[in-house]
């Protein structure tokens, strides 16, 4: 059934305030199987979203055991693509993409294997790529504020310090050397 809609001052239509919605635990297990068949899920988003169903601990449990038993949810599997994807699309680092999957409730272990299977010679390109991107859009400034200011950015992509220092030192060094003539 629809929401009925409201208006505002202004004159344009509003959606009213939405209940949250209790689910059975067969209407939570059919509806985390559809978006499981869409896209991987983890098992904290299939808990996070159970809990906000009204599920109780023991039905969110039974839930999760079936979706992992007929392999709708798999951490391994999920964690490796999360790693492809913040890899390749996000350009990110593995402090950053570790921090994010512990967020969502996978294990160490399993992070860990999936960073493992990583190309680390890839992962230091993308990081150059990035920063010689960052480092165009730089407006002047010294060479020590620019550094800085690269240091920042290849850090907050979750690179550890020395393999952003040590690239950052290099494109500096690059790009004084090219100013002169």
């Amino acid at each position: 059934m629809k929401q009925p809609r409201t208006s505002t001052p202004e004159g344009s239509a509003a959606a009213a305030p939405r209940t949250p919605r209790t689910k059975s635990p067969d209407e939570a297990l059919a509806a985390l199987m559809r978006l499981c068949a869409r896209a991987e899920r983890s098992t904290g988003d299939a808990l996070r979203l159970m809990q906000r169903w009204g599920l109780s601990e023991g039905d969110r449990q039974q839930v999760l055991q079936r979706l992992v038993r007929d392999r709708f949810i798999d951490d391994a599997r999920y964690a490796e693509a999360f790693v492809r994807d913040k890899l390749r699309l996000s350009g990110w680092g593995e402090y950053k993409i570790r921090a994010a999957l512990l967020r969502k409730g996978i294990a160490r272990a399993t992070i860990d294997a999936a960073l493992r299977q990583t190309d680390r010679a890839a992962m230091g390109r993308r990081l150059e790529e990035q920063l010689r991107r960052k480092m165009r859009s730089l407006k002047g400034g010294t060479p020590f504020e620019r550094r800085n200011k690269l240091l920042r950015y290849g850090l907050s992509l979750g690179y550890d310090y020395e393999t952003v220092g040590d690239l950052v030192a290099t494109l500096i060094k690059e790009n004084d050397e090219c100013d002169i003539f």
